[in-house]
């Protein structure tokens, strides 16, 4: 059992260091929330609240049925008690009186006052007149109260115009306070007492989940108070907490946000469409939220519908392929009354059917590429917004991203010093050049997730789209510049990995060889002995999947790859592998990004019989396994706290037989990867400090479909295949996939992540580590075909239809190799070949599969069948298909090939 934070590496300890003094000077700042004068308890049916006496603010929320676990950063309570610091019960207002020019801006936190208590009994557990705590000036009148209604908790604030001029009120924040502080915390105290949360901005119809990083019961939901709007969600940079890679900071409610979009966003555009209110003299309005107990995190839609509130369920999630016809359920009292779709024309609704005849369903098509909002109204006046994202086909989305990284991004330089020529190097798309120099000596140095991420995302992607030209690029760039260069050759550290070509020591280089428009003088410019550390095992994933696509290009099709055979690339993937064991083991004592080609090496290795070599390699992971079988979550990292190690771990865990250390993992992953009616957070693995290291707009924010989408979909669709009837885990699972394609351009570029905060919400200007989440991609995308009880016959990665007994579905994956059909439990890969279109019938389980006509490098199928089910129903093909290496062969055809598949 680890007593102590994992052992930290420089790259942690340099971010570490620099966050100290601020919270010295935390500290040692004098507190203002008077925490001598006590602190109040209160019970509920759901909590047990603790409010600062003097502020009425939040000491503690814990749950009634885990008295000892806080939703809350109570424990931080003192060192976060001066001016400034945000607390659950706060308030932010802006506002304009006529005549101003400009907004005015109040807050209950900014110089904190006692506050005037109101007399409470009954439903009212506490009450405070707030108003002397705003900045002398605030000419309204605001009352908050904390109360039971209906046996739930409610926070709300009641807005008073005691003056004979309206008032608009262009802002209103409600600091959403809760426990994602994991400073000085170990692994294990993090997932035990910490949370995470993603809002649903949604408007009416909004939420805020809070979900624990063991992804345990219970988890909390905030909902709108009456008519409440969830607009926006705005990060309190204002908040002194030293952010960092403890700490992604704190954010606000917005239920208004018109002063926001005309100053702090006004290049951006918002979520939601800003509002203001006038209110008018002697009006009162009222706005709040309340908490509400939920299970685990996926018991929070039924936690939704038993507090009537709207369900949306979008398949296959809400990034639409123009080419995807989608389905969108919807599960509320009231029916649809109108719904209105901007941009005008972006995406088609027309009614539609579900199993369940109370559900309202909708046939959802995109038609115009970029972000949609979809706004439903129901007959009570409820108003929902559901946020897609509109993209090009898979297969032109993937073609064109092949085409950018071989040509805007091929990196072709004979003179380079630095020795990364030929190769695929980051690019800036807002100046759109090649980026050959950063003080992040990574990003222009072909390796770590930063520079290797795209040469990694050009290999991963011929895996899914295999192209001749792109791989004669790839096969120059491993011959010249991986082996040899990134990769050692030879010699007593041969395989070696080398953490960047890129370094920064002017004393040995030329004069000019370096720009002084950037600032060397930083911990990331590596000089030339850091640069050639061969001790980070996370580079070396990147380079043994490089082989292994190579191999499998050469071993599958025919010319693709000339320039060594399909056991050259095996080998050199595996000795990639044990190069890491020798060289960089302390690494490996964590799941590594993109691990899971490990697995896939391994089981290559088997199939090709090359036995003594997989016998080595298992014996290597099982030694790390067991390693990890022994930790109470052991999917640690080199950061405090990861999302990128479960998907090696769950993997090799399951391989191994450690269920329940698997089970772990994918439950954490859970904790962190929502669903959510948002494209941009459906399937959003949690990431938030990536923008330092792979980004060009270089800060602490939530990312936006990150590389752990991608990778965190991995262990999710393995777990569903497993248990086909979890649909939960499959929408989850493939919100991640398509989540990681969401953010390419069309013409090809794939930044490293989308920025959350509300003045950017675009790309990050640079690629950076965007690979890695391709890598995800390309092993998980596959066609799933599924029957649910409410819902009917959903197809993900495919457009679904029935006609009798048979249903087909029309395959819009790019790769249209692999297919997963649930009701029998069955998974169909292939290695070679790709199917158009695949046809099940209901009543006999005969499939049938239509295969694309042969091409100049394709002329056989490869396919493998594999039941997921503990009692498994065997299929054989009709016809007597060629059986070898665990695989069937099917030489192609002019035209297109059918094959049939029945059950025995």
């Amino acid at each position: 059992m680890r007593t102590t934070l994992l052992v930290i590496s420089l790259l942690y300890v340099s971010v570490l260091s620099l966050a100290q003094t601020p919270w010295e000077r935390l500290s040692k700042a004098p507190s203002t929330l008077h925490l001598e004068q006590g602190i109040d308890t209160y019970r509920t049916p759901e909590f047990i609240i603790k409010l600062v006496r003097s502020s009425q603010t939040v000491a503690a929320l814990h749950p009634a049925s885990d008295p000892a676990f806080d939703f809350t950063p109570g424990d931080s309570l003192k060192v976060r008690s001066s001016n400034g610091l945000y607390h659950l019960g706060d308030l932010n207002i802006r506002l304009k009186q006529p005549g101003d020019t400009a907004w005015k801006s109040f807050s209950t936190a900014a110089a904190r006052k006692p506050v005037k208590a109101i007399k409470a009994g009954g439903a009212v557990l506490a009450a405070a007149d707030l108003t002397e705590t705003f900045a002398s000036g605030m000419p309204l009148q605001v009352q908050r109260y904390w109360e039971v209604k209906n046996n739930q908790l409610v926070l709300r604030f009641v807005l008073h115009n005691p003056t004979k001029q309206a008032i608009e009120i262009g802002a209103l924040g409600m600091p959403m306070i809760f426990n994602n502080l994991i400073e000085r915390r170990t692994l294990e105290q993090a997932h035990v007492q910490n949370v995470f949360y993603d809002p649903y901005i949604g408007g009416q119809a909004g939420y805020l989940q809070v979900t624990r990083l063991n992804g345990h019961a219970p988890s909390l939901l905030v909902l709108p108070q009456a008519n409440t709007s969830f607009e926006a969600y705005n990060p309190l940079l204002d908040d002194p907490t030293p952010r960092g890679i403890v700490f992604e900071g704190f954010y606000e409610w917005m239920a208004l946000s018109k002063a926001y979009a005309e100053k702090e966003w006004k290049q951006a555009e918002p979520w939601n469409r800003p509002t203001s209110i006038l209110l008018k003299p002697g009006e009162t309005k009222s706005y709040g939220v309340q908490l509400v107990l939920s299970g685990t995190p996926r018991d929070i839609e039924t936690t939704l519908r038993k507090n009537n509130r709207p369900v949306a369920i979008g398949i296959p999630g809400y990034v639409l392929p123009t080419d995807v016809k989608g389905k969108l359920f919807l599960e509320y009292k009231s029916p649809v009354q109108q719904i209105d779709i901007e941009p005008k024309g972006a995406l088609s609704v027309e009614k539609a059917t579900a199993a369940d005849k109370a559900i309202q369903a909708y046939a959802v098509d995109g038609k115009r590429f970029g972000r949609a909002r979809l706004t439903i109204t129901y007959q009570d006046g409820m108003q929902q917004v559901i946020h897609y994202k509109v993209i090009n086909p898979e297969r032109k989305t993937i073609e064109a991203f092949g085409d950018f990284l071989t040509t805007k991004q091929w990196y072709d330089n004979s003179n380079d010093p630095f020795h990364r020529s030929p190769g695929i190097i980051t690019y800036d798309y807002e100046k759109q050049q090649q980026v050959d120099q950063d003080n992040r000596a990574w990003i222009a140095g072909l390796s770590d997730e930063g520079g290797a991420g795209g040469w990694l995302g050009a290999m991963m992607k011929q895996l899914v789209l295999p192209n001749k030209n792109e791989i004669a690029k790839l096969e120059r760039f491993v011959d010249e510049t991986l082996l040899g260069r990134i990769q050692v050759k030879d010699g007593p550290q041969q395989y070696g990995v080398r953490k960047s070509l890129f370094y920064y020591e002017p004393d040995s280089m030329p004069n000019g060889t370096y720009t002084s428009a950037i600032n060397f003088k930083t911990w990331s410019a590596w000089p030339l002995k850091e640069a050639n550390n061969l001790g980070r095992a996370y580079n070396y994933p990147h380079v043994a999947a490089a082989y292994w696509v190579l191999y499998r290009m050469a071993r599958n099709h025919k010319g693709l790859v000339t320039n060594h055979n399909s056991d050259w690339y095996l080998e050199h993937a595996y000795h990639t592998i044990t190069g890491m064991m020798e060289h960089a083991p302390y690494y490996t004592q964590f799941g590594l990004m993109e691990g899971s080609v490990f697995y896939f090496i391994l089981k290559d290795l088997k199939t090709e019989g090359k036995t003594a070599l997989a016998d080595k390699l298992e014996a290597l992971m099982k030694k790390r396994a067991i390693q990890w079988n022994k930790l109470e979550f052991p999917f640690g990292s080199e950061m405090p706290w990861d999302s990128t190690g479960q998907e090696e771990v769950y993997i090799w865990c399951l391989f191994f037989g450690y269920e329940d250390k698997a089970a772990v993992t994918l439950n954490a992953i859970l904790g962190y990867m929502p669903t959510l009616p948002s494209w941009a957070y459906n399937g959003n693995a949690r990431r938030y400090w990536d923008f330092l290291y792979g980004g060009k707009t270089q800060r602490i924010e939530r990312m936006i479909h990150h590389y752990g989408s991608e990778l965190n979909a991995i262990p999710v669709l393995t777990e569903y295949r497993r248990k086909p009837e979890d649909l939960y885990l499959l929408r989850v699972g493939y919100g991640g996939v398509l989540g990681g394609i969401s953010n390419i351009t069309e013409d090809g570029f794939a930044p490293c992540a989308f920025h959350a905060f509300p003045a950017t919400l675009k790309n990050d200007g640079i690629n950076g580590d965007y690979g890695s989440g391709f890598y995800g991609y390309a092993i998980n995308t596959a066609t799933y075909l599924t029957q649910d009880k409410k819902l009917g016959w959903l197809a993900f990665g495919g457009n679904v239809s029935e006609n009798s007994d048979w249903v087909t579905v029309d395959i819009t994956t790019a790769a249209q190799r692999n297919i997963f059909i649930a009701p029998v439990s069955l998974w169909i890969s292939f290695d070679a070949g790709q199917v158009k279109t695949v046809v099940y019938n209901k009543r006999t389980k005969e499939i049938k599969l239509m295969l694309a006509p042969a091409d100049a490098y394709t002329p056989t199928a490869y396919f493998r069948l594999e039941s997921t089910a503990a009692s498994p129903a065997t299929y054989k093909s009709v016809k007597n298909l060629s059986l070898e290496q665990g695989r069937f062969s099917l030489p192609l055809k002019k035209e297109i090939t059918t094959v049939v598949l029945k059950a025995q």
